[in-house]
């Protein structure tokens, strides 16, 4: 599928994708373009199959084809990770990445979206519409959900925009996107995601209410939720200046307060709070080092799972006999679910390649932290 694609921004910057809505194209995003190509990101925004200049092949379709769609132009463009930003279609296409290809996906912002998004019942009628009665039948319903009627009635050149672009799309691609949100099932796998998220609700959506942004929010680890007032649905173009900022500020994070939030979910805030209050002008340039390069990079990404790091971090603290190291990440492996019995095995695996004294004392360790934790 060759989908059609634009790029802006220096070459060389942080690839970030943005993924648009049911009904629209890559036009939707024109408020925000230019900011983050000043800002330095390397902006991929495209058309879904069956939406502007990007083919309508006959439908219908699944999520799995849009992603796999939007993966293939990344193999394309030789992007093996970005960070993507999509609205309602565009951010289930983003969910569906981040659970099925997590190594592909660096940060993630979700617009107006939801995760499971029915009646069926709602997206046969409108599919059949489409194809019956064609894109025009549809249009005045789909802007009505896209901009509150104080925005419709202000700006009525955008209305009149936001109509041409809908009807310019095949009927049955749409109908064949109507049948993809139906069908999709990417609500049960939310907790897997392992990129930042973060999840943008407009106060005033008809289309994905609070309830749907905050169902994801609760679901993926450490989201955070943001409510923009006077937005419907697409919510980018009502409020450009919210949601610019609001996507900026998550595509280029604090690097130490995202270190210091996953050092905390590790280690516990009583461990944390102790090493901050024993810092001294002397260990601050490493409390930082390690706050923003072990936590706020290499902990923070995404190709590995905490449990996954913890027993990676057990086995190299065992072969490096880092004694005054290991308890406080025997806790930190108990608190990122490895059991005591799961310790053990990753212990005696170690002991293997790095030596029996080297087992010896690391399970002497583990036995004393994990009655202490008793």
């Amino acid at each position: 599928m060759n989908l059609y694609h634009e790029l802006t921004g220096p070459a060389d910057g942080p690839p970030v994708v943005l993924s648009n809505s049911l009904g629209s194209d890559v036009r939707m995003w024109d408020s925000q373009v230019e900011t983050l190509a000043a800002a330095g990101f390397r902006v991929i925004r495209y058309d879904h199959r069956g939406h502007g200049r990007s083919p309508a092949p006959a439908g219908p379709y699944t999520l799995a084809d849009l992603a796999s769609d939007a993966a293939a132009l990344l193999d394309r463009l030789g992007l093996a990770r970005v960070s993507w930003v999509g609205l309602s279609l565009g951010g289930m296409v983003g969910m569906w990445l981040a659970e099925h290809e997590p190594a592909r996906v660096d940060r993630l912002v979700l617009c107006c979206t939801s995760a499971e998004l029915g009646p069926a019942s709602m997206w046969q009628e409108r599919a059949a519409n489409a194809r019956t009665q064609g894109m025009s039948a549809l249009a005045e319903a789909a802007v009505g959900r896209w901009v509150t009627p104080a925005f419709a009635e202000s700006h009525p050149e955008t209305v009149a925009w936001l109509r041409e672009m809908f009807t310019s799309h095949s009927p049955e691609g749409y109908a064949s996107c109507c049948t993809a949100i139906e069908q999709m099932s990417i609500v049960d796998d939310l907790p897997t995601v392992t990129a930042p998220t973060l999840v943008i609700v407009g106060a005033d959506d008809p289309a994905t209410p609070l309830e749907h942004g905050r169902r994801i929010a609760n679901a993926v680890p450490g989201a955070r939720l943001v409510v923009v007032p006077g937005a419907a649905h697409l919510g980018n173009v009502e409020q450009p200046a919210a949601f610019t900022g609001l996507i900026v500020d998550h595509l280029r994070p604090d690097r130490r307060a995202a270190g210091m939030s996953v050092r905390r979910a590790v280690l516990g805030d009583a461990h944390v709070d102790r090493a901050v209050a024993g810092t001294t002008e002397l260990t601050r340039p490493f409390q930082e080092y390690v706050t923003e390069g072990a936590w706020g990079s290499v902990w923070s990404r995404p190709g590995l799972d905490r449990r996954t790091r913890s027993a990676v971090t057990l086995a190299a603290l065992t072969a490096l006999r880092a004694h005054e190291e290991l308890p406080m990440h025997i806790r930190a492996a108990r608190r990122n679910g490895l059991s005591e019995a799961e310790i053990a095995e990753i212990l005696l695996h170690t002991a293997v390649y790095a030596g029996a004294p080297a087992g010896n004392a690391a399970f002497a360790i583990a036995k004393r932290t994990l009655e202490e934790a008793e």
